[in-house]
């Protein structure tokens, strides 16, 4: 999953922050932890939605390394403090979002008999290993990010779908946001975002772009996204394979660039191809750029895409994107319409506060109904 989080750099997150005292601790409602040290799209979903549920009055902390030195944060000097209720709540809710956050989760509450009931957000859409299930069974309640990640659920659970900023993402706005600013050659421009590997379907949209870019001088097309050392021999037959096209000059590799933003603003089309995804925000935030939108079935892409606001093919079907990606190419002003739909629907439907809402009714449901297991 792939969360634009301003401001966040290796210097400015925090390995043990503890910038709530011990007396707030008596205040805090809610604990979110992350217990992983690399940026991931959990984590940047901790970072962005905790100051909007603290600005909706509730009483929310992080926990763990990794985060932003800035956000209000607990250290394990301070949970000697959770055996004892908040102030204002009969317990406090652990919002884990990964199995070892559910099973620290665990042994506080029903091991350590500390005032806690657990919640789990689960964004996995296989079925889960048996370990996974159980540690799932032991929650108080759970959200699913998705229809699809639900339907491997086997208990109650409430859907809530992540959301975007919509400040943050946004249609072009001056000359900079322009495809003609890029300097890149040709009028028009499609691409997609992510690591470049198999799993995103990277082979797939070049393939596409081989065979179609001959029928369409006016289009460019660019990925961004960083490439691992285990896929740089994967990136590299996809550069001969457009070499031997002829195709350099107008499918193009940028890299990790220093602001996604720009480039899905720039973008008439933007084409998510992957063959499996989490959740999976990219069209999100394509749209809320607006810009049309070709996906795969991939993550929650199906769940986020309406007719009008583009189209969605098998994941890992090739020919089928390939299909889907040419009247676009064909009609720039299919991809306008489009566009203005898409961002229209994302500002309705996903707008990030949103989604800070929808969790807070089930902090608050909790609560109000003691949440006994």
């Amino acid at each position: 999953m792939h969360r634009v989080v301003p401001g966040l750099t290796k210097s400015s997150a925090s390995d043990s922050s503890e910038s709530v005292s011990a007396d707030s601790v008596n205040s805090v409602e809610v604990i979110a932890p992350n217990f992983k040290r690399e940026l991931s799209g959990v984590t940047s979903t901790i970072i962005q939605l905790i100051p909007l549920q603290r600005a909706n009055g509730l009483n929310i902390v992080t926990m763990g390394p990794g985060l932003p030195a800035a956000l209000p944060s607990i250290g394990w000097m301070s949970v000697p403090a959770l055996w004892f209720k908040p102030r204002t709540r009969p317990f406090r809710i652990w919002h884990a979002r990964r199995n070892n956050e559910m099973i620290a989760g665990i042994l506080m509450r029903s091991v350590l008999r500390m005032r806690l009931k657990l919640l789990f957000t689960s964004a996995a859409q296989r079925d889960h290993k048996p370990f996974t299930k159980w540690l799932i069974r032991q929650m108080n309640a759970v959200i699913a990010t998705s229809g699809k990640s639900g339907s491997f659920l086997k208990v109650p659970h409430t859907v809530i779908m992540h959301g975007v900023d919509t400040d943050l993402f946004h249609p072009p706005q001056d000359e900079q946001d322009r495809f003609a600013a890029s300097g890149l050659p040709g009028e028009l421009l499609v691409g997609c975002s992510g690591r470049i590997r198999p799993s995103k379907g990277t082979d797939l949209f070049v393939d596409a772009m081989i065979n179609l870019l001959p029928q369409h001088p006016r289009w460019t097309a660019v990925m961004t996204g960083r490439t691992t050392t285990e896929n740089k021999g994967f990136e590299q037959a996809l550069r001969d394979k457009i070499a031997q096209a002829g195709l350099a000059d107008r499918i193009l590799f940028l890299g990790e660039v220093p602001d996604v933003r720009l480039w899905y603003r720039r973008m008439t089309l933007y084409v998510a191809p992957s063959r499996n995804e989490g959740f999976g925000l990219t069209p999100l935030e394509a749209m809320a750029s607006q810009t049309a939108v070709v996906a795969s079935d991939a993550g929650a892409y199906a769940e986020m895409i309406e007719a009008g606001t583009g189209t969605v093919v098998t994941a890992g079907d090739g020919a089928a994107l390939e299909a889907a990606i040419a009247p676009y190419l064909a009609d720039p002003a299919m991809c306008e319409s489009a566009g203005r739909s898409a961002l229209a629907h994302v500002r309705e439907n996903f707008p990030l506060q949103k989604e800070a809402v929808k969790i807070l009714e089930v902090y608050e449901n909790m609560f109000d109904s003691g949440s006994k297991l």
